[in-house]
């Protein structure tokens, strides 16, 4: 049986963790879409590629922030992966069941760990 690649869209509106992000998880054979606004990340996730895991930052530009994206990825994919990222303490809690949060500052591979915890045994 062949496996195909895990897609990782990563939601991150800062240019350089975005980059750092994404270039660690293709490093790592995983497929990555990116986005910076939640109205973008919902785009993709309609898509036709499939998103299996997200990886969002909650404060993004526009009138949807991560809790939003998180919402609208579990109602297509509801066991799919999410991890949750911020800088901001003040944020008020929605996450959805069996996700992780991550603090700023992250470590890229810290992200992947807990994506491969999130996804189960490969």
């Amino acid at each position: 049986m062949i496996l195909s690649p895990v897609t990782v869209l990563v939601v991150e509106d800062e240019p350089l963790l975005c980059e750092l992000m994404v270039d660690e998880l293709k490093t790592l054979g995983f497929v990555v879409l990116r986005a910076t606004t939640g109205e973008e990340a919902l785009r993709l996730i309609d898509g036709d590629e499939p998103v299996d895991v997200l990886f969002t930052d909650i404060r993004l530009p526009g009138r949807l922030d991560g809790w939003d994206v998180a919402e609208q990825f579990r109602m297509k994919n509801p066991s799919g992966p999410v991890i949750y990222t911020t800088g901001y303490s003040g944020t008020p809690v929605r996450r959805v069941p069996q996700s992780a949060f991550m603090p700023k500052p992250y470590r890229p591979a810290a992200i992947v760990k807990e994506i491969r915890r999130l996804s189960g045994p490969a």
